[in-house]
């Protein structure tokens, strides 16, 4: 096996070993610079490698635990892990095994256990792909999946389940011309116009990448600037902007934005993006509790579990507890009121945020609207090419989720609401 392979499955490991013994993400990873030793093209074999397994990582236990009298410490684990998802998707045994033995032999502490790791490897690929789709689909772990079982019933969150394990095809918002970019790069248009792609392969090597023509944005998150449907010239103050996916929407839509986000870092990535795609907005590192003045339209993309993104960022669960949701529920409701204060009268707001639970979403709307007697929901708003009456709930708010558009390649899940002030 080419050493290049070995490293890019080094890195994953590495990855993993930072998502489950250190409880990061993989965003975070990458961001401080964990694969910038690598080419390109490993990098995106080291990236693909860990969410592979990251999404495989129940089957790949059990997988394993039949050829482990005990678990071996976690990279160890980790190095068996990313090849027995390899081996299992139809790798090549010889270099797949010989790769994992490598990146365990290269680490002193680990090294003695090369041996192991290629007769339970061997094991594996002797398995194959019969016994790995054999198994159940990858389950939420139980501080997840429990509440999302009392919210939708256990064969809805089944139905996520596959769609979290599916992954994600590459959705894109185009600058200007949706139908252009459909020509250019094929795909599929979607009836909510981003355009949809199975095979993307390196995206800053695609065709319109360097000159700004369209960016990387789940279908479901390029909705709640559709909903909110700003106007040429029309001000707009987006709280929470970054990582700037539905601030590029406003701008190409020709409005005059004021992005808030309180994230340096992310701030920087959308200032980049504007450059890239030669649009315009006014940028605002500081806290979206001490924005004043009064706002016709207002997007608030709040803070929250991101629950509904695991399709795409299947480190979450391993990362996450959950511990944090009181907090985010809590300061969501402080947002939402916040923001609603700073609407004009007669102006509208929409409320989104990217998870899966009610007390994020539904329950918050609900609540908003029973302290504040002169807002309402603008169900109207939330027709849209390509959303479903049904998805619209009771108090008027949209509920996306990762199971809709099933045989599309699904959608993020996200709850979006647009309310208007007497």
């Amino acid at each position: 096996m080419a050493q290049t392979g070995v490293q890019a499955r080094r890195s994953a490991v590495y990855l993993l070993d930072q998502v489950i013994g250190e409880g990061r993400l993989l965003s975070e990873c990458i961001a401080s610079g964990a694969l910038e030793r690598l080419q390109p093209a490993e990098r995106a074999t080291a990236q693909r490698l860990a969410l592979d397994t990251l999404r495989g990582m129940e089957r790949a236990d059990r997988m394993l635990q039949k050829h482990l009298q005990k678990y071996p410490p976690l990279t160890v684990r980790n190095a068996l892990r990313v090849a027995t998802v390899e081996l299992c998707q139809g790798g090549a045994a010889h270099g797949v095994v010989n790769s994992a033995v490598s990146v365990v032999g290269a680490n002193k502490r680990t090294a003695s256990m090369k041996g192991l790791v290629n007769a339970v490897l061997r094991k594996v690929a002797a398995a194959g792909p019969e016994a790995w789709d054999a198994l159940r689909v990858p389950r939420l772990p139980k501080w997840l999946r429990e509440p999302l079982v009392m919210a939708y019933g256990g064969d809805v969150v089944q139905e996520i389940e596959k769609a979290h394990f599916a992954g994600a095809p590459l959705d894109l918002t185009a600058k200007h011309d949706r139908g252009a970019l459909h020509r250019s790069l094929g795909g599929e248009l979607l009836e909510s116009g981003s355009v949809r792609l199975e095979d993307s392969g390196q995206v800053s090597t695609m065709p319109g990448f360097k000159k700004g023509s369209w960016w990387v944005q789940d279908a479901a998150a390029a909705l709640p600037v559709q909903v909110l449907a700003p106007k040429e010239d029309e001000a707009v103050l987006e709280l929470c902007a970054a990582p700037g996916g539905k601030t590029m929407q406003l701008a190409a839509a020709g409005a005059k934005v004021r992005a808030v986000d309180s994230n340096k870092n992310r701030m920087e990535r959308v200032r980049e993006n504007l450059k890239r795609t030669k649009l315009e907005a006014e940028l605002v590192v500081g806290d979206a509790m001490e924005e004043s003045g009064q706002w016709d339209t207002i997007l608030l993309d709040a803070p929250c579990s991101a629950t509904g993104t695991i399709r795409r960022h299947p480190d979450l669960p391993f990362a996450k507890d959950g511990s944090e949701f009181g907090e985010l529920i809590h300061l969501q409701s402080m947002m939402l009121d916040h923001a609603l204060d700073l609407l004009k009268p007669g102006g509208r707001l929409v409320y989104c945020t990217c998870s899966l639970l009610p007390d994020e979403g539904e329950v918050q709307v609900e609540d908003a609207l029973a302290r504040h007697k002169t807002i309402k929901a603008d169900i109207e708003a939330l027709k849209l090419p390509g959303i479903d009456p049904a998805w619209i709930t009771e108090e008027g708010g949209l509920r996306l989720r990762p199971d809709y558009w099933a045989d599309k390649g699904g959608m993020d899940g996200f709850y979006i609401a647009c309310l208007v002030k007497a």
